[in-house]
């Protein structure tokens, strides 16, 4: 070898093991961080999205994220879930579902990151996703499992071949990019590689976006149903497009009562609006609200308590003659001020005459629990004796007027007085059982919230609004109380600044007027008519039941079986 030839030689072994000869090396091994992070995004949208669209023709199969969201739903401990109600409202789950949707497309990104050194890291990942998804999809009672599980993976597959095939374009597009200034014919292949990358984005975020477009305007056999009654109380016979043939309700809103101190700017009404607009509050466990076809939906009674376990049709319970209650709801979530809390005229079917049919054996047993179970699995209970007392223990079909909204309970749910929502209110019902009252609990118990949920004695100031600036003068405060089945006595204010006062002497409190009441079961309208002078105020409140009993100062948080407490608001007259 001549000396020119080994310097040759030496001087190529030096310029592979240069530091630029070794970037390229490892630009070539794949795609850069970014495109690899957009293909896995992409591929996971995808994959979110063929759960939707799948879901969007199907109401046997649950969206994927819908089915994990209640999935960690159910592995939630209570006290965060109280927290969250409390904190963020109705805002907890779509900011759930909005958290998992974006947390999926973030980790199938990781995912393609680390394609380049982990070769099964996209196949791995995506079949963990698939397994995720058909088990959350699975077990929920309103799905096809078998189906469910097929759809899952299917979903994982598409998404990590869509992710691989764009990786696979990212670095051909890539390598051609490094080859162009070398090789005359480079820059073409890396242009049809580019855009073969760009077509597979574009298909995939395509897909994303159009399966959320397809969500808007689906009426469900549910919705289409009501739809038919609401015309047929109308009169009218309307069809909502796209609905089939669904006759269409007329947009009048049904008459309510009207409270007798309803001209305060700002007071709670006495009945809550479901239409045009639905004002009543809604907490619920489901994160899709269940669309039951009343035409398969029927109501089961049965139990070791029960002689003649019995099935009603929809139909026959629309036939049977009805009762018309006002009744207050409230959840036990509600802290001290809070608005989960509403009044409402319920019409259906006492349910005692339904227990009766069933032959329910030894009504006054108090170790006997009434136990519900909607159709998307939540169950809850009380003890049987609650039934048959005097209160009013509905099966409702009906609500201010209309039939049940979808969001609660369309075509039937219970309404119990004077208990709380988690231990009574069964939205979709479909089964009532006579069991064990020790033994048996309902959903919310193993997550730490009490057995029993008798609704406590409580008040709120509407307006004036905390922390709100006025003119001296004659200003009207205004509220709601509420103790069903008792009933409040009197509700009392505190107007003045001085905190140990309000706790201490009883003469320092002035009387407020009460509006009249439909029973005992509902909440009351309260008004005062204040001379306000120039100060710094904080203004309480307390209800006296009909018991004797007063609302404890001593503040107690929701958990575990309802808040106790004396709202308050801080004002100023200048």
């Amino acid at each position: 070898m001549s000396i020119d030839q080994a310097a040759t030689q030496m001087s190529n072994i030096g310029a592979a093991n240069s530091p630029e000869s070794e970037s390229t090396a490892n630009r070539l091994t794949g795609p850069s961080l970014g495109r690899s992070w957009i293909a896995g995004a992409l591929g996971g949208a995808l994959a979110l999205s063929v759960g939707e669209v799948v879901s969007r023709f199907s109401e046997s199969v649950e969206s994927l994220i819908v089915g994990v969201a209640n999935l960690l739903i159910e592995l939630t401990p209570g006290e965060i879930i109280a927290t969250s109600i409390n904190n963020i409202g109705p805002w907890q789950k779509p900011l759930l579902i909005f958290g998992i949707i974006f947390g999926a497309i973030a980790v199938a990104g990781w995912l393609a990151t680390r394609q380049a050194t982990s070769k099964l890291s996209v196949p791995i990942g995506f079949g963990l996703f698939g397994l995720l998804g058909g088990f959350a999809t699975a077990r929920d009672a309103l799905t096809n499992a078998p189906v469910s599980w097929i759809v899952a993976i299917i979903a994982a597959a598409i998404g990590a071949t869509a992710t691989m095939l764009m990786l696979r374009s990212a670095r051909r597009a890539e390598e051609n990019d490094h080859l162009a200034s070398t090789t005359p014919d480079a820059s073409l292949a890396e242009g049809a590689d580019r855009r073969q990358f760009i077509a597979y984005g574009g298909v995939a975020a395509s897909v994303a976006a159009l399966t959320g477009v397809s969500r808007i305007g689906r009426t469900s056999a549910a919705e289409r149903a009501r739809n038919e009654i609401l015309a047929q109380q109308a009169g009218t016979t309307t069809t909502v497009p796209g609905s089939e043939g669904a006759a269409a309700p007329t947009p009048t809103q049904t008459a309510l009562p009207v409270g007798q101190f309803e001209d305060i700017e700002g007071i709670t009404p006495r009945i809550i609006s479901i239409s045009p607009e639905d004002d009543f509050y809604l907490i619920d466990t489901a994160i899709v609200k269940p669309q039951v076809n009343p035409a398969t939906w029927s109501l089961t009674i049965n139990g070791p308590y029960v002689d003649n376990p019995i099935t009603y049709t929809y139909e026959e319970l629309l036939a049977r003659p009805m009762v018309t209650r006002e009744v207050t709801l409230s959840c036990v979530s509600n802290p001290i001020g809070g608005d989960l809390v509403g009044n409402a005229i319920w019409e259906g079917i006492p349910i005692t005459e339904l227990l009766d049919e069933a032959g329910v054996q030894n009504p006054s047993n108090p170790n006997h629990q009434f136990f519900s179970r909607s159709v998307d699995d939540f169950t809850c209970g009380f003890p049987l004796p609650l039934a048959y007392d005097g209160r009013t223990a509905m099966l409702a079909l009906r609500m201010n007027g209309e039939p049940l909204p979808i969001d609660h309970g369309f075509p039937a749910r219970l309404v119990i007085a004077g208990l709380y929502g988690y231990v009574s209110a069964t939205k979709w019902v479909e089964e009532i059982t006579i069991t064990d009252w020790i033994g048996v609990d309902g959903y919310w118990q193993p997550r730490g919230w009490g057995k029993e949920g008798p609704i406590k004695t409580s008040s709120r100031i509407d307006v004036p609004a905390n922390r709100t600036q006025f003119a001296p003068g004659t200003t009207a405060i205004g509220g709601i109380a509420w103790s069903p089945t008792i009933g409040i006595e009197r509700v009392e204010l505190y107007i003045g600044d001085d905190v140990d006062e309000s706790l201490e002497d009883d003469s320092a409190w002035v009387e407020a007027e009460l509006a009249n009441t439909e029973s005992d079961e509902t909440w009351v309208q309260w008004r005062y008519e204040w001379n306000a002078e120039p100060g710094d105020y904080l203004v309480r409140v307390r209800a006296t039941d009909k018991n004797g009993n007063t609302e404890s100062p001593i503040p107690v948080a929701p958990a575990p079986d309802g808040a106790e407490g004396w709202h308050s608001i801080v004002v100023r007259v200048a």
